[in-house]
């Protein structure tokens, strides 16, 4: 049979502090376990956490009697710091006697050794990291050597091991950075903008912008820009502009490979002397063909993926070309060519026709144009790039302006914010014609500032006619 150890009586109650009855194991107060108190250990031994060095015995200090109360009648203090003698860690004497003060005649305390004080011209202020530099060492110091670097030195090294080499792509954010291959900074870890977020390529006589705008989480949009020359020698200028079409699969891969191939196949027959009309036409036949390729995935592609989308990758395309003082537009789908004179007296105008439902509308005559375009189906477009197309109906027109201008050809990222002629022609810079990718930065920031809603791509073609030209013409096929 066992025996309960008997726990010593407790003067207060732990939970309440109430006196618990002596022999009850729970209080009568407030019901706390008084079983669950640890005994008092029989003694309290001390243990001493530091151990000042022993000095040597020094004489009995003669405590100074208390001086008479001044006038206040505010007794002297029986002792002042320097009536004690004291010593360092060291062994040193804290006061030493000095110059008698004239009133007390006790002596002053004066340093015995250096001091060190806070102040920034202080040696002793001064934080030492090693003693390499020193002659002496740590023993002759005193101070210990550091077993890490020093951290300042630390903090240099992994700036430079993060800063970028020549040529280097920056970060955007801290622009000091090197970015490594996952697209992050390795200085300050910040995620770098993918490249299709936002381009931008200017050449002699055409520049271009493209951005991802405020809204989509990707930039749908792409172009090309190119020169060449005709068979004669004269220079053909070309600005391709594809917008993808977001409800179907891989809308972005769809607008770069209708771009590419477009600005392909016109860079191969303008200079054979196809007719730029004729060799627009060509381009968008091309360009649809590139992007039905798209479709054509290996039969096991789509097991992979359960989430991919069902219908074809899709795009709209918007082109124009300059050669042999003729303006050629082409398109299919809703992106659209504005032409703005230099002179901004002169009227400007929209020189192509969007595939769109409400273009149908107003062209039946169902509706007036403002009508339409309020309408929730307005910007369904009926006209496209891609496997899943009714029919391919390719639009080419050329002009011959008898003045110069600016052809400003955009998604509807753009003209969504500027959507007629006038429009447009008051968000164009006046310096347009001298500075085009200047005027394509601020068309964007137009379209930016207005909410940003789609991707917006520009491109701008400085046109320049020569004073003796007359007339124009245009023909629509």
């Amino acid at each position: 049979m066992s025996q309960s150890h008997q726990q010593p009586a407790l003067s207060k109650c732990p939970g309440c502090a109430e006196p618990p009855v002596a022999g009850d194991l729970f209080c009568g107060a407030c019901g706390y376990d008084l079983s669950a108190v640890p005994a008092r250990p029989d003694d309290r031994p001390t243990m001493a956490i530091t151990v000042p060095p022993a000095a040597p015995a020094a004489e009995a200090v003669r405590w100074p009697t208390a001086e008479e109360t001044d006038s206040s009648d505010v007794p002297a203090p029986v002792v002042r710091p320097a009536d004690v003698p004291g010593t360092d860690s060291g062994g040193r004497p804290l006061t030493e006697p000095d110059t008698p003060d004239a009133e007390s005649g006790r002596g002053a305390a004066s340093p015995s050794g250096p001091v060190r004080t806070g102040g920034p011209d202080s040696a002793a202020a001064r934080v030492r990291h090693d003693d390499r530099a020193d002659p002496g060492g740590a023993e002759a110091s005193g101070d210990f050597a550091l077993a890490a670097p020093d951290p300042r030195a630390a903090e240099h090294a992994a700036a430079l091991a993060a800063a970028p080499a020549p040529g280097a792509k920056v970060c955007v954010a801290c622009r000091s950075g090197r970015v490594d291959a996952d697209g992050y900074c390795e200085n300050c870890g910040h995620a770098q903008p993918r490249e299709r977020d936002h381009m931008e390529q200017e050449l002699d006589a055409v520049a271009a912008v493209s951005d991802r705008g405020l809204r989509h989480h990707r930039n749908e949009d792409s172009f090309a820009v190119s020169s060449t020359a005709l068979p004669d020698g004269s220079p053909a200028v070309v600005a391709i502009v594809c917008d993808g079409v977001s409800s179907a699969s891989r809308p972005d891969e769809a607008s770069a490979a209708a771009a590419s191939a477009a600005n392909e196949a016109l860079l191969e027959s303008l200079p054979r002397g196809t007719h730029p009309q004729q060799a627009m036409h060509e381009a968008i036949v091309a360009a649809s063909e590139a992007v039905n390729a798209l479709a054509q995935e290996p039969a096991g592609a789509r097991e992979h993926d359960a989430h991919r989308h069902q219908n074809a990758p899709a795009c709209t395309l918007v082109g124009a070309i300059m050669a042999g003082g003729l303006l050629i537009v082409g398109w299919v789908g809703d992106s659209r060519v504005y032409w703005v004179p230099e002179d901004r007296t002169q009227p400007t105008a929209r020189l192509t026709e969007d595939d769109s439902w409400a273009a149908q509308m107003v062209a039946a005559g169902l509706m007036n144009e403002a009508e339409a375009y309020a309408d929730e189906r307005a910007h369904a477009i009926t006209g496209w790039l891609g496997a899943d197309a009714y029919e391919l109906e390719p639009h080419t027109a050329a002009f011959k302006p008898d003045r110069p201008g600016l052809v400003v050809v955009c998604t509807d990222g753009l003209w969504n914010y500027a959507e007629s002629a006038e429009e447009m022609a008051a968000a164009v810079p006046a310096d347009a014609q001298e500075q085009p990718l200047h005027a394509a930065r601020s068309l964007v920031g137009h379209a930016l500032d207005g909410g940003g809603h789609d991707n917006v791509t520009v491109a701008l073609l400085p046109f320049a006619v020569r004073p003796q030209g007359a007339g124009s013409a245009c023909d629509t096929v």
